[in-house]
Order: C-alpha cells, then sequence, then structure tokens
C-alpha cells in the first residue's frame, strides 16, 4: 500500500484549501482544486521535489479553479480530472461564480469522470464520489486504503456547502452527506474550507443528521 502524506496550502479570496497528496516514496503528487496563484504552487513542488501526477477537482467554483489553466500551461502533461456533470459549470463563468466575484474564467478537463469510477494516479487506488448539493457535478475522492476522504464543498466540519448558487440543491446535498456518512467512523475528512474532520465525527455533530 502506498504511503500518502498529505499537505495543504489555504489559498483565494475564499480562503480554499488546495490538497498536495503525496507518495512518500515517489513524490508523485496530485493536486486538488488549485484555488489560485499557479506561480507559489510551482515553487512550492520544486522546494519540496514534488512530482506533479494529476490535478483532481471537487467542483468548478471560481475559489477552486483560478489557477487550473496556467498550470495546465506549466505542466502540459499533467491531467485535470472533473466530473462530468461538472462540464456545463466549468465553462460558463457566471455559473462557476468567476464573473460576478473576480474576473470572468472558465476551464476544462481532460478527463471527465463518473460515480464509483476508480482512478490510479501516483500508486493510489481512488474511488470518485458523486456527491451533488453545493453543485450537479460536486464529487468527492476517497482513498480506502488510506482512510482519507477529499470532500470538497459537500462536507465540512460540523457543516456542509451552500446550496443557493446555480445547480445547488439542497435534497441533493443531504443524500450526498448520507451517503458519505455509510463510509468507516474512522475516515479522516479533508473539505474545501476549513478544518479536517472524520466520518465519526460528523454523524455525531453534522446539523444534515438532525
Amino acid at each position: 500500500m502506498a504511503e500518502l502524506e498529505i499537505q495543504y496550502r489555504v489559498l483565494g479570496m475564499i480562503g480554499t484549501n488546495v490538497y498536495f497528496l503525496i507518495n512518500k516514496e515517489t513524490k508523485e503528487t496530485i493536486l486538488v482544486d488549485p484555488a489560485d496563484n499557479a506561480p507559489y504552487i510551482e515553487e512550492q513542488f520544486r522546494l519540496r521535489g514534488l512530482k506533479p501526477a494529476a490535478i483532481l477537482l471537487t467542483h468548478g467554483h471560481f475559489d477552486h479553479i483560478f489557477a487550473v489553466n496556467d498550470l495546465k500551461k506549466a505542466w502540459p502533461d499533467v491531467k485535470v480530472y472533473a466530473y462530468i456533470d461538472e462540464k456545463p459549470l466549468m465553462e460558463d463563468s457566471w455559473a462557476n461564480r468567476s464573473a460576478a466575484w473576480a474576473s470572468a474564467y472558465t476551464t476544462t478537463a481532460d478527463v471527465w469522470v463518473k460515480d464509483n469510477e476508480m482512478l490510479h494516479i501516483a500508486g493510489f487506488d481512488i474511488q470518485v464520489l458523486h456527491t451533488p448539493g453545493h453543485t450537479a457535478g460536486s464529487c468527492c475522492y476517497y482513498f480506502e486504503e488510506q482512510g482519507v476522504l477529499i470532500s470538497g464543498d459537500t462536507l465540512f466540519l460540523e457543516s456542509y456547502g451552500r446550496t443557493d448558487l446555480q445547480t445547488g440543491s439542497e435534497a441533493a446535498i443531504f443524500r450526498s452527506i448520507a451517503r458519505l456518512l455509510e463510509l468507516p467512523e474512522d475516515v479522516y475528512v479533508y473539505p474545501g474550507h476549513m478544518d479536517m474532520t472524520s466520518i465519526g465525527h460528523e454523524r455525531t455533530y453534522n446539523p444534515a443528521v438532525f
């Protein structure tokens, strides 16, 4: 089993958690939700001797994708992964909120994934879990062997993502959270904002349960 090291930086105007998922043996690294500041992200890779293996997107809101296009230019062989239902939002600057909050920005993925698809990247087996609600194409990435869930803006510490933006749905996010809470209680949860948590903690304290 590949040993996973997780580092993160909080970047962007809304304080997005940008994750570096590192294979400790090979230094191959999966980048999750590059909020902005591609030069800084590239520098972090250089300083730590990390090898970019893939970019995973949990959803397409601007605060999670602003560095994607610059990183695609810097790393032309590194593929960007996102859920297939998120394509319209990522390619629409009003839907992804960039035109309203900052400046109009769109991007696209190289690989469109589907529910329960298994990805094999950097020595890790990663299950895609479709978790609509924050957006129609929100998804989480589950590293079962390592006991890690990358939850994006679906599941937060004692909270969950807003559902009042385009393609959001409160009913859908409650169903998605119920699905996630079926995972083992000792799974660590790394959300798109704020502090990490665990499935066991959220079973007890998340308001979506009540």
